[in-house]
């Protein structure tokens, strides 16, 4: 077997990532996230822009990776200045970084227009800027913005500042498309003309946007061409429409056949292992619900609904899998729904420890139950908590932690003192807990908080088991038209431990709909703490 070629992968999350809408790091996010991708195998992490901001150049006060190498972000020296007595540059040779990555403009027209320069004071400024980077030992690299459509522009120009990077020593030249438009044939063509213009491929990097949602496809494009570095962000953020997804790109590169067999990344078999942590655990710092249709890491990944589908997966998981969610640390999940046949509920119980006979009629009262509520607008596909404890509800048993009597919701609006249009909402709870009643009231931000409130007010002895449980997310949808419309409610729930669930309500009232998701999301927690709900959840 021939030698395979090393592949090296760069992160921009802390820099091109925070470009996304909505999207803000401090500095203690960005050491956090710094070290996931650190002990993720990732080659080069690039922290943004020491002395461009107060957060950058706190980041940079100090070395913030073991093993992956810190690059500083940052622009060409200025025209008419010299490379020592440039500011900007002084900052990033003297920031706490191993390399130097610099943005230079290769199309003509952003030289003219954004620069004010002409074409050769541009190539200067990258050539003198370069080597002041490599001769203070770091390690020099060029982004070359709009690399593509500068190059469909004045091919010579666009070459001739990818060469002068190259000339100068710079260890990579990046190839960025930065308008994300750039098609995959033409990627490939490019990379190709530039290569034989004298830049070896081994010094190459690709940058894609993913504007025509091709960014991955770009990037592995652009390593079959002869590219050796790939940049890209956790879970593909990024402005517009986002970057290159560096975990799709780092599972492709090590289990499709084609790229393994020729070229061999940084990252070990343990750390594709923790690629859906790692993903996971990136949305979970900026507090977001995870994207469930990732590729390889998203939650509907390896999850099958359809009966046939599942039949097939269940004798054979090559039939309906590309590859064994195991390498990256995903898990199968057949589904429930009212689609599916007898093998999706028998295996869906088996990997929740519940064990049934085929001909074992509660099984046949379970599907139809199951199958009765989902034509009433439940959906446990998406709500496998609720759908645990139907099942042990009918299978087994399900401990009686609490009885709610009643409860009422109101919402006032009134005028304030001063006038203003002030809206309150108070709800009741009242709750049976081994005979004793119970009676909770709490305000909130909205009837469902207020409720949410006063039901886990005071839970009587089971208070202090769901200290640590809060609500990650709340969606509504109305399942008909018109003001008598049916509602699902599906609330995800998280404790300390990490571990995510999903319950769900229906109901012709809003407020009815989110209570039973509460209740739900209640009983799996207390069941949790026991040991007797939860194996899936917790996997």
């Amino acid at each position: 077997m021939e030698k395979r070629e090393r592949i090296y992968l760069f992160d921009t999350t802390l820099r091109d990532g925070q470009q996304t809408p909505g999207i803000d790091f401090s500095v203690e996010d960005k050491i956090a996230i710094a070290d996931m991708l650190d002990q993720a195998g990732i080659d080069y992490v690039e922290g943004g822009y020491p002395g461009a901001n107060p957060t950058d150049t706190a980041f940079f006060a100090a070395r913030r990776t073991r093993s992956a190498k810190m690059t500083a972000f940052g622009m060409t020296k200025r025209a008419g200045v010299s490379a020592s007595n440039d500011p900007g540059l002084a900052a990033l040779i003297a920031s706490n970084s191993d390399a130097v990555c610099l943005v230079a403009k290769s199309w003509d027209y952003h030289v003219d227009v954004a620069l004010g320069i002409t074409n050769d004071e541009n190539l200067a400024c990258i050539a003198e800027s370069v080597a002041a980077v490599a001769a203070s030992g770091k390690e020099a690299m060029v982004d070359c913005e709009h690399f593509f459509d500068g190059y469909k522009a004045n091919r010579s120009y666009a070459l001739a500042c990818a060469k002068a990077a190259y000339d100068a020593g710079a260890r990579w030249v990046v190839l960025c498309d930065t308008n994300g438009g750039t098609q995959p044939d033409e990627i490939a063509e490019i990379i190709a003309d530039v290569i034989a213009s004298g830049i070896p491929g081994t010094s190459l990097g690709i940058h894609a946007h993913n504007d025509t949602g091709q960014a991955v496809a770009n990037s592995l494009v652009a390593v079959r061409a002869g590219v050796r570095q790939v940049q890209g962000t956790l879970n593909g953020i990024g402005e517009r429409c986002g970057n290159a997804n560096i975990i799709t790109l780092a599972a492709t590169l090590s289990l499709k056949q084609r790229y393994a067999e020729r070229y061999v990344l940084g990252l070990n078999e343990e750390q594709l292992a923790e690629l859906t942590a790692l993903s996971h655990g990136f949305d979970e710092l900026l507090n977001r619900a995870p994207d469930p249709q990732l590729p390889y890491v998203g939650a509907s990944a390896f999850a099958t609904k359809a009966g046939i589908h599942a039949s097939a997966l269940l004798k054979d998981p090559r039939t309906y899998e590309h590859v064994d969610p195991e390498r990256v640390g995903n898990t199968r999940r057949v589904m429930v729904s009212d689609q599916g046949g007898k093998s999706n509920f028998i295996n869906e119980l088996k990997r929740r420890g519940i064990t049934v006979a085929r001909n074992d009629p509660r099984l046949d009262k379970l599907i139809a139950i199951v199958k009765e509520r989902e034509s009433m607008g439940y959906a446990y596909e998406g709500a496998d908590a609720s759908f645990e404890l139907l099942a042990l509800r009918e299978l087994g048993s399900v401990p009686h932690f609490f009885h709610v009597e009643s409860f009422r919701v109101m919402v006032e609006r009134r005028y304030d003192s001063h006038g203003r249009v002030k809206t309150v909402s108070e709800a009741v709870v009242k709750l049976e807990i081994d005979g004793r009643q119970m009676m909770s009231v709490s305000e909130g931000d909205g009837p469902v908080n207020a409720l949410d409130r006063a039901f886990r007010k005071d839970l009587g002895k089971f208070q202090s088991e769901i200290a640590d449980l809060k609500l990650a997310d709340y969606k509504v949808r109305i399942l008909n038209g018109g003001t008598e419309a049916i509602t699902r409610v599906l609330i995800e729930s998280i404790d300390d431990d990490g571990v995510r669930w999903w319950t769900v309500g229906v109901s012709e009232n809003i407020i009815d709909a989110s209570f039973q998701a509460l209740m739900d999301s209640i009983t799996f927690k207390l069941m949790k703490n026991r040991a007797l709900a939860g194996r899936v959840a917790a996997e």
